[in-house]
């Protein structure tokens, strides 16, 4: 079936009306018709719904059955000195179809992309719609939330929001022989857990800005024996971290 996610709440009988770009693809593209079924997503729960009339609007009304929540124990916010390219597109798309719960672009000291400040709001637009059709597609009940570019210092200013930062660098985790799934299960206590986890850009972290990290109490780890590009590093920490708890 399907899936759609909504704003706006059922009503008392358990109806709702679709609009925009929604209604347009039900109606349009997948040229549905009264008495299919679609999934319908609102504040975090999957109805089974019965579309009751097709038009500019879709009007659905949902049966008794819900879809299961297929995400992630630990809510995982991965934060990326700017890529060059379409690498921020890249990791939005198959960041959610892992399970993250936010991205966070900041500007690091070696990112070479700048955005342009007027161009902000369309490029957040942009990424957030990739989320949302990869939330839809992987079956998610929740569209990870993109932010805004932050500086470097409203990027520590966020670190208390978390119950633990952690942040790839290979030269600060040099000698280290503790596995990364070995330093997550100490912050997992199989309560809901918020994790942040940084990742620099092409260039990688800089000298400074990774003891910046440490000292506000982000753990360095090393990704493994090879080195891995900017927009496959959050992967492979999504994958461990599914891998390792669901």
């Amino acid at each position: 079936m399907q899936r759609y996610f909504v704003d706006d709440p059922f009503n008392e009988q358990k109806q709702l009306t679709i609009v925009g770009e929604a209604a347009r693809h039900i109606s349009k593209v997948m040229r549905m018709q009264k008495g299919e079924h679609i999934i319908v997503v609102q504040d975090g729960i999957a109805y089974v719904c019965t579309i009751l009339s097709v038009g500019q609007e879709v009007i659905v009304e949902q049966t008794e059955e819900t879809i299961p929540s297929p995400e992630m124990p630990i809510q995982v916010d991965i934060a990326c000195g700017l890529p060059k390219g379409d690498k921020l597109e890249f990791i939005a798309q198959k960041g959610t179809e892992l399970g993250m719960h936010g991205l966070i672009p900041f500007a690091a000291e070696r990112s070479i992309v700048k955005w342009d400040h007027q161009k902000i709001g369309r490029k957040i637009e942009r990424l957030s719609k990739i989320a949302q059709e990869a939330a839809e597609q992987s079956h998610r009940t929740f569209v990870p939330t993109i932010s805004p570019p932050l500086s470097f210092q409203q990027l520590l200013e966020k670190f208390p929001d978390y119950d633990a930062v952690f942040v790839a660098d290979e030269e600060e985790a040099k000698g280290e022989h503790t596995r990364f799934a070995d330093k997550l299960k100490k912050v997992y206590d199989k309560e809901s857990k918020s994790i942040l986890f940084i990742f620099g850009p092409e260039g990688g972290l800089s000298r400074k800005e990774a003891e910046a990290f440490k000292e506000k109490g982000a753990i360095p780890v090393a990704l493994g024996p090879r080195i891995l590009r900017a927009e496959t590093a959050p992967l492979y920490v999504l994958s461990a971290i599914s891998y390792e708890f669901e």
